[in-house]
């Protein structure tokens, strides 16, 4: 049974309008689920629900938990998740994903919003920020209780651990190399019975690129630094990308038939994930909006003014297919 603690401990300033409470669900490996659930202190009807998660690496105190405080305040009932292994939810090894687990908890938070007495469970939709973005849409390609689905800022997880930032490393040769790395790292942790982190976002970013130097604007400042969060601090262990380099995510992004919405900002590195990702999708119930001046941290907590996150567009797009 995990541990959940009672503090506000978020990045983002406490909506007193907002109920919060912190909740756990399982997921169909058995691991246990930390979510923090929003809703509106005066709904007394059953609500629309969203399911949340990401950025890729970040915890629900993070961006996902200010996009669930900020429907919730707009008249949804939402649970924002810590992923398998990471923040307060459960699993052992800490500090690994894979592409199947990581979709199965987005599965596991829609089961446990469907079996919500104040939830209209035909009125169920999810949200995933940066690396969950794709795991959204990879989510929305399997299961057909969601309505609507929307990817910001998102990363194709699978596409950059196999072929490097802008498919600069997409090689045979260089995957090869990821491999024997990969695969060497295992047995030294095996020997040492302990797992070797990657590091998380750098400490000093400078002469690196524009994005890393965003990145650390927000993981590693007051803005956005949290104590659990991995980006944050020592970051996944190094053999925690097996899954990602062995598997493609996207393969029926054609088949998927409930609404999608991919947000991305003109300014970020990431967009041509975003751009990909919309070609795949097939019917009049996909958008790619694109958001004028915004960089790929812009969209986690609104940038400098807190204004870049197209909340407005995001409701009215749920609402309109639920």
């Amino acid at each position: 049974m995990i541990k959940l603690g009672n503090e506000w401990d978020k990045v983002f300033k406490k909506n007193e309008n907002i109920f919060h409470k912190k909740v756990s669900f399982k997921n169909h490996f058995g691991i246990e689920l930390a979510a923090d659930l929003y809703m509106p202190k005066e709904a007394k009807e059953k609500l629309p629900a969203i399911a949340l998660c990401g950025p890729f690496g970040a915890v629900k105190e993070q961006s996902s938990g200010l996009y669930a405080q900020e429907m919730a305040s707009r008249g949804f009932l939402t649970i924002a998740f810590d992923p398998s292994f990471t923040g307060e939810s459960g699993g052992e090894v800490r500090y690994m994903n894979s592409p199947d687990i990581n979709v199965e908890d987005f599965q596991a938070a829609v089961d446990y919003l469907s079996n919500l007495e104040n939830v209209d469970n035909n009125k169920i939709s999810i949200i995933g920020i940066c690396g969950w973005g794709g795991m959204a849409l990879q989510t929305a390609c399997i299961d057909t209780r969601l309505k609507a689905s929307v990817a910001v800022t998102m990363y194709d997880m699978s596409r950059v651990t196999g072929n490097g930032y802008f498919d600069n490393d997409d090689s045979e040769e260089k995957r090869y190399a990821q491999r024997v790395a990969l695969n060497n790292q295992r047995t030294i942790d095996f020997k040492n019975k302990s797992y070797k982190l990657g590091g998380g976002v750098v400490d000093d970013p400078t002469g690196m690129p524009d994005f890393v130097k965003q990145y650390y604007d927000y993981y590693k400042t007051k803005r956005g630094y949290h104590k659990r969060s991995l980006n944050s601090n020592g970051g996944w262990n190094v053999t925690a990308s097996t899954s990602l380099l062995n598997t493609r995510l996207l393969t029926y992004a054609a088949e998927i038939r409930s609404a999608v919405l991919i947000v991305h900002g003109d300014k970020a590195h990431s967009l041509y994930f975003g751009k990909d990702a919309f070609k795949l999708l097939k019917g009049d119930n996909k958008e790619l909006l694109i958001v004028k001046d915004a960089t790929h941290c812009d969209l986690y907590d609104g940038g400098i003014n807190h204004d870049k996150i197209p909340f407005d567009k995001i409701e009215e797009f749920i609402r309109k297919y639920i």
